[in-house]
């Protein structure tokens, strides 16, 4: 009854339990958003994962603590160079005024050509002949005077320092150097490599109005002879032997040596100085398409550089065409491995695909002439490149053999070891096959160098001394000097015609300031080539004679074996006879080679195109034709005869251009 009623008569109240247990009532736990309860909450809900997510979590912030690492590294490496690099600026304004050119080129590097070759300099210059089928000569190769100085600089964080030298330049209305060419001024460029950081680049000057020239020497009757004479020997190679190294002009066929077009390249700087446009155009179409060298096949270190490096640096210097420029980078940098021997003597041999070199296969010696008559082009290449090693290479080589044992008064052997750098085979001395150009390239190099390196002038001096003293005698019955040669202390009256470039030689030596007797020298040993054609009887020389030392009945001064009656239209005596007109004026040197020419085209000459060298020219009858004619009539041979019957001195100017042993000219490097 009571409930009921106390039920009935009192508000309804709603009520809500909680049970606490003693640490919750005593306000010692649960949630209070404390630091500590966080932790204690984390840890629960860690423990909770699997091991295996707690491992990818581990796995993911170390992942990232690395990354955060690296970072803050990387920045401040980045951070340093910024911080650095105007600091670099300022030292390096202060510093390029005072830069200077160790060796600045009488040609500076000739502006780059367009990709497109009918961009570079026009190839006719002279004016046209009245007959409409003959073109002209080139006119003067003539090397401006200078205008303002040409500055240096570097390639990236001195460029505010150039701009700042280019005002100071402006104002000071200084010279630079420039060439024209065939109407047309061609200027420096740049490489397209950076350069090292001992040779800087040339500044690409401002274009200037080119300065008054004479009026070009006409070409003449003797010269047109020669043009006349190259087109038909070009004919042949285009026609039977294209893109190939050897014209065979009797079975209107080739040979191949290296597979590099040697004749074609060979022959580059010869149609530019003779102004055969058509014929260039043409050629330099081959080398921009066909002309590969990655190829695997050994070619022979000296040959390839004389004949290939030499004629590529050539004819981008007389046609400023960067074409010619990049491929001589190109081999020049595939026939370093040659160098890489115990001793710097360079091995005879490279595989320019594969990279490897190598000695002949029946001996690891190379040959004298071949080691130290490679330089005057890695010189230049080096020059335009500005990548010392090119030069530092072949510079050992003339240094080490400089202070080589076993000379006889300056005299080589013909031999040196690659592994021990010694000659070998001592006591033979020659100035024919396997010795020649090393006396060649003593002077040679002198001469580019401005006349600087005076070791090489000692070595020459000291060489030529020594062929007066153990190598020249006089023949029976016109006593004609001669250069014999010494095999373990017997003289041999042997005398190769390779000797034929010695009076040349002498020639620019004694041009160049040598002694006066260099020339009286000369002009014994050039009347003594000259017989060794005018006394056989096909008028050609044979590739070896032997002088008689008695007099004899009936018997000329020159005799002539049955293994040595070959020619193979070398160019030496030309040569020389070049270089003894342009010094002394002398008609007959002319005269001697017009008579070469004409026994050339009487005993050589092949109808259907081509020249043919020859087995025997004591047989006018029957010359008996070798089916081969070699890349250095077209290279020098014929080369040489333009020059020679050229009265322009400025057309190859020798006091501003030296020829390589295969007649590529090449700029003389102006003295300090």
């Amino acid at each position: 009854m009571y409930s009921g009623a106390a039920a009935a008569g009192s508000p309804r109240r709603d009520f809500i339990s909680v049970t606490l247990g003693p640490e919750e009532a005593a306000g010692v736990g649960g949630y209070n958003n404390s630091k500590a309860w966080r932790r204690r909450s984390c840890w629960r809900k860690w423990k909770q994962l699997s091991r295996l997510q707690r491992s990818v979590i581990l796995f993911l912030f170390a992942f990232l603590a690395v990354c955060g690492v690296i970072s803050y590294t990387s920045m401040g490496e980045t951070w340093k160079s910024i911080t650095n690099k105007s600091l670099d600026d300022q030292r390096t304004e202060q510093e390029i005024p005072r830069l200077k050119l160790a060796n600045p080129a009488v040609l500076p590097a000739p502006q780059k050509a367009d990709a497109n070759h009918g961009d570079y300099p026009e190839l006719s210059l002279q004016k046209p002949l009245k007959s409409p089928h003959v073109r002209r000569g080139p006119s003067n190769l003539q090397i401006k005077a200078p205008r303002r100085d040409t500055r240096l600089k570097t390639r990236h964080d001195t460029m505010r320092a150039v701009e700042e030298l280019v005002e100071v330049d402006k104002v000071e209305k200084t010279e630079k150097s420039i060439i024209s060419w065939r109407g047309a001024v061609i200027e420096p460029d740049q490489s397209t490599e950076p350069p090292s950081s001992k040779i800087m680049e040339l500044e690409k000057p401002s274009p200037v109005e080119p300065e008054e020239q004479k009026e070009p020497v006409p070409i003449n009757e003797r010269q047109l002879a020669v043009i006349e004479a190259f087109r038909h020997a070009w004919k042949g190679y285009k026609d039977f032997a294209w893109g190939h190294d050897e014209l065979k002009p009797l079975s209107k066929s080739y040979s191949e040596w290296f597979g590099l077009g040697l004749t074609l390249i060979d022959a580059l700087d010869t149609m530019w100085i003779l102004g055969l446009k058509e014929e260039f155009e043409e050629a330099r179409k081959w080398v921009a398409n066909d002309l590969v060298f990655d190829k695997n096949v050994d070619v022979n270190l000296f040959e390839s550089t004389i004949r290939i490096l030499g004629g590529l640096l050539s004819t981008y210097h007389l046609s400023g065409d960067s074409l010619f420029l990049e491929k001589a980078k190109d081999i020049g940098n595939r026939l370093m491995p040659a160098f890489k021997t115990p001793s710097k003597i360079p091995y005879s041999d490279v595989n320019i695909g594969r990279g490897t070199a190598h000695p002949p296969r029946w001996t690891s010696d190379s040959t004298v002439a071949e080691v130290t008559s490679i330089q005057l082009e890695f010189r230049e290449l080096s020059r335009l490149t500005g990548d010392e090693k090119f030069r530092k290479a072949v510079d050992e080589v003339m240094k080490h053999v400089h202070i080589l044992s076993g000379k006889n008064d300056g005299l080589v052997p013909m031999f040196i070891n690659t592994n021990s750098g010694q000659f070998t085979h001592l006591g033979v001395y020659t100035l024919g096959a396997r010795a020649d150009s090393y006396y060649e390239y003593l002077l040679k190099q002198w001469i580019q160098g401005g006349k600087k390196e005076n070791e090489l002038l000692e070595d020459y001096m000291r060489a030529i001394e020594g062929v007066k003293k153990h190598l020249l005698q006089r023949s029976e019955p016109k006593k004609l000097t001669f250069v014999g040669e010494l095999a373990h202390g017997h003289f041999s009256a042997k005398m190769d015609h390779l000797v034929c470039f010695l009076p040349g030689t002498l020639a620019l030596g004694a041009h160049n300031g040598l002694a006066a007797d260099h020339m009286k020298l000369a002009e014994t040993l050039i009347e003594t080539c000259y017989q060794m054609y005018a006394q056989v009887e096909t008028g050609l020389s044979p590739e070896i004679v032997h002088f008689n030392l008695h007099a004899q009945k009936g018997h000329k001064d020159v005799e002539i074996k049955p293994a040595d009656r070959h020619n193979l239209l070398r160019p030496e005596t030309v040569e020389s006879l070049f270089y003894m007109y342009r010094f002394t004026g002398d008609k007959k040197y002319q005269d001697w080679g017009w008579e070469i020419l004409q026994n050339f085209n009487r005993y050589t000459r092949v109808p259907t195109g081509g020249y043919t060298s020859i087995n025997n020219v004591q047989n006018p009858s029957n010359p008996e034709p070798r089916d081969k004619m070699e890349s250095f009539f077209l290279g020098e041979t014929l080369k040489y005869m333009f020059l020679l019957f050229s009265d322009d001195i400025d057309l190859i100017n020798l006091d501003k251009y030296v020829f390589n042993t295969e007649a590529h000219p090449l700029p003389i490097w102006v003295p300090a």
